[in-house]
């Protein structure tokens, strides 16, 4: 049967010929008539398109500017327009913003209060973190953070509750396979291994946080599509004794949560990774088979040792991650082949991960280098270090491991592994940052992993007299 099925502001939608890559922000401002959502950059920086979406695991905030519409397949979304209630009583994030003076020109409001409103709903707190991915550029952050602060505390209104309690069946009866002309919606990693190897052309969306810019940017058309963010078991996290096996559909935002515990600096460097909204849709696996030379989950993953598990057809082979980046944007995966899972280690106490950009929110990395180093009496025994925005492809630093394993954990150890970086690297120039800076940032990071590993403070946020 084909056809999209989901829930807008309460009411069972059901699409059936669509174009499989027509956004939730076109068919919501052009279809519907529900302007509210506003287009801004289009590609998923600015947050004015910012909608509720809802299924099993909650509300999150997502962009509506980059969310093609077999995406929501059995979910249930929510715009500005039903934020306040049918009666016309305003959310606590609308009230409190209205107290506060939150809003000047209002066209990134709508976008404000729908993460608002979202955060609200999950009891977050973190409203720096939370709000990174709206941009307002007249009123200002701080009228509209002491809004988010006074919302706090007020209960969830009611009608804010029926999207939890919505499931696929209220709208929709047996709605699976193909949602849309030449797009294709698997259940199973073995529904997706079949049809993925009889069309080895087709493009796999998960998040569509890369993909969509594809559309919306560069005008592309992709005639055959297959999404796979209805695949539960790509979206699990497994102990599996002393590693932890990633889904390639997990999420940023269930990542970084995940790994708060066994890899703190590998989390806090996820905080970084683009705005909440991309993170609740962008996943590790995407993010892998992007292939980017500036992606930051792959240096981080290369430094752990992680083994990347790839299955085309009944076929299944891993390899060590790093060896799976051949060249710029050219990997080893062969036609019909997919990214599967990730596995790393447990544990890494020794794991250091840092971001270096223009901004500390919502940008693309100039340099990012991952450390993982371990130390018995005194002496290095083992480095594993990586870097993103070196060189054509995410890359491992074996000049400057050479300099450090069987060195003492001295400074001077750390300075000749600094001096290493030129001999791993040849960056280039653009935008972000000069071949030179690279360069030699990229070797500061050595010396700022001895500075913390000896109690210095190194918390680039951290402000002192």
């Amino acid at each position: 049967m084909t056809g999209v099925a989901f829930l807008l502001n309460g009411t069972p939608v059901r699409l059936g010929e669509t174009s499989p890559t027509r956004t939730l922000l076109q068919y919501l401002r052009e279809d519907r008539g529900l302007t509210g959502t506003k287009e801004g950059c289009n590609e998923g920086d600015c947050g004015a398109c910012t909608v509720i979406v809802t299924d099993e695991h909650g509300p999150r905030a997502l962009n509506a500017c980059i969310l093609f519409l077999p995406q929501l397949h059995g979910k249930a979304v929510r715009t500005v327009e039903a934020i306040a209630a049918p009666d016309g009583t305003l959310h606590p994030v609308q009230q409190a913003m209205v107290d506060h003076h939150g809003s000047q020109c209002g066209f990134c409001t709508p976008g404000f209060i729908a993460s608002m409103a979202a955060a609200h709903a999950q009891g977050r707190k973190d409203h720096d973190v939370v709000l990174a991915g709206n941009l307002c550029r007249c009123t200002g952050y701080a009228p509209i953070i002491r809004a988010a602060e006074a919302a706090e505390g007020q209960p969830l209104p009611a009608w804010m509750e029926d999207d939890r309690a919505f499931i696929l069946a209220q709208i929709s009866s047996g709605v699976r396979g193909q949602t849309a002309p030449g797009a294709f919606r698997p259940e199973t990693t073995d529904e997706l291994a079949d049809w993925y190897a009889a069309h080895p052309d087709a493009t796999l969306v998960a998040g569509a946080t890369d993909v969509g810019l594809w559309v919306t940017k560069q005008l592309r058309g992709l005639p055959q599509v297959a999404f796979l963010n209805g695949i539960a078991e790509m979206q699990r996290i497994e102990a599996q004794g002393d590693f932890i096996r990633i889904g390639a559909g997990v999420t940023l935002t269930d990542l970084r949560a995940a790994m708060a515990g066994p890899h703190p600096a590998f989390a806090a460097m996820l905080t970084r990774y683009a705005s909440e909204q991309v993170r609740n849709a962008a996943t590790i696996g995407g993010n892998i088979a992007n292939g980017s030379p500036i992606g930051d989950g792959p240096p981080a993953l290369i430094a752990l040792g992680a083994t990347l598990h790839l299955r085309g057809g009944t076929a299944r082979r891993e390899m060590a991650l790093e060896d799976f980046f051949l060249d710029y944007r050219k990997q080893d995966r062969q036609p019909g082949e997919f990214v599967e899972a990730i596995t790393i280690p447990a544990t890494a106490p020794g794991l250091r991960v840092w971001k270096l950009s223009k901004r500390f929110d919502q940008d693309i990395s100039a340099v990012l280098g991952a450390f993982n180093l371990t130390v018995a009496g005194g002496t290095i025994t083992g480095a594993r270090i990586a870097f993103g925005g070196m060189a054509g492809i995410p890359k491992r630093a074996t000049a400057m491991e050479a300099a450090l394993i069987g060195q003492p954990f001295t400074r001077a150890a750390f300075e000749a592994a600094r001096a290493a970086a030129a001999q791993d690297f040849t960056p280039l120039s653009d935008m972000r940052a000069s071949a030179a800076y690279r360069l030699e940032t990229a070797g500061n990071m050595a010396l700022r992993y001895w500075h913390e590993a000896s109690g210095a403070g190194v918390d680039v946020l951290e402000v002192r007299a």
